[in-house]
């Protein structure tokens, strides 16, 4: 069996035609426990994030750093330098090492470097500890070649302020021209330059696209890490998920609180439907339970980032409380909704009416 196929076939289908939500499984190897604890507590504040003991929550991430069960992307915290230190400062304070940007976020490269460099001074620890991740937009057919591509590379790597990125992704691999220019064009070339010249530690994607182009992506081993859509009420991508981590990937869930039906602003159905767990609650445990590697929070105040601090090491099991909300909310809907849920079979794709349902 091939390894596309493989990703097909290795996992039952995590929506099936009843439109239930599945059960998250973990993956043992990488899990960590909660102490039994039904929700984890919320680290002590630091001030000035300068010798807080950070939490050890931490999974491996391909064949880079480990990273936390949290990723800071910067895609928000734009207003200035300012704004993002302390968002930055927060992060760190909350046990978050792993941060996101890419030169497609506006001015966020270049007030993460001055960050950066500030952080340096301030909590020279705390540097040390950050994992970076940037990203690259993707060409078709000859598009972005190799003295393009490495140059756009290096300037990343001046915005930031440092010599070499941990990570670097390919910035939306959502078509068949852009796999191509990813694994047979030039832009295979460049991805393989950029690691042997030592400008990145390893390289990974994002994807938009459909399940069959990222089973290509990740069958091809050309890749160390992949960013997906994954989150409570669309589970679909989970098993290329478990694949893929199984493969020894790193995997990362594109914003499940907002990409996940905006949980961080819940409707009072959903806050019922999902109580004794606040809905952002659920779904994050949702899928650190199943072992995603880490979830991408998109934050423009230190205060988008409570959730991540609680949850900081609550990599364990669903726990029997949080199993028996997953249930409850997965029968209230299906009672509430009837034969109108979406049980994501896609059988009404392509849409006869040309409504253009993702």
């Amino acid at each position: 069996m091939g390894r596309a196929e493989a990703a097909r076939h290795g996992s039952p289908s995590p929506a099936s035609n009843t439109g239930e939500i599945p059960t998250a499984e973990p993956v043992a190897e990488t899990a960590i426990p909660v102490d039994g604890a039904e929700r984890a507590p919320l680290p002590e504040a630091c001030p000035t994030g300068v010798g807080l003991q950070r939490p050890a929550g931490r999974r491996p991430f391909g064949g880079g750093k480990p990273v936390s069960l949290f990723t800071l992307g910067t895609m928000r915290a734009l207003e200035s330098s300012q704004a993002l230190e302390r968002v930055v400062d927060a992060a760190l304070e909350r046990g978050i090492n792993h941060i996101e940007t890419a030169p497609a976020y506006g001015p966020a490269e270049t007030f993460l470097g001055e960050v950066l460099a500030g952080l340096a001074e301030r909590d020279p620890i705390g540097r040390s500890e950050l994992v970076l991740t940037s990203k690259l937009l993707p060409g078709c057919g000859d598009g972005v070649g190799l003295a393009e591509g490495l140059e756009q590379l290096r300037a990343s790597l001046r915005r930031l302020r440092i010599p070499q990125l941990d990570n670097l992704a390919v910035h939306g691999l959502n078509n068949e021209a852009h796999l191509a220019w990813a694994l047979r064009g030039a832009g295979a070339e460049l991805l393989k330059a950029a690691v042997a010249e030592g400008l990145v530690g390893q390289v990974g994607f994002s994807s938009h696209g459909s399940n069959g182009l990222i089973e290509t992506a990740l069958a091809s081993a050309r890749f160390s890490f992949c960013s997906l859509h994954l989150h409570l009420f669309d589970p679909e991508r989970l098993p290329l998920a478990r694949w893929a981590l199984a493969e020894g990937m790193g995997v990362m869930a594109i914003s499940p609180a907002d990409k996940g039906g905006r949980l961080y602003d819940p409707p009072a159905q959903l806050v019922e439907d999902c109580a004794p767990f606040a809905p952002l609650e659920l779904g994050y445990r949702y899928l650190l339970a199943a072992g995603i590697s880490t979830l991408t929070l998109g934050a423009s105040r230190p205060e988008d980032l409570t959730w991540a601090g609680r949850l900081a090491n609550a990599s364990g099991p669903l726990t029997p409380a949080e199993r028996r909300a997953v249930a409850q909310l997965g029968a209230a809907g299906s009672q509430r909704l009837g034969m109108e849920r979406c049980g994501q079979c896609r059988a009404c794709l392509p849409c006869p009416s040309e409504v253009p349902i993702p």
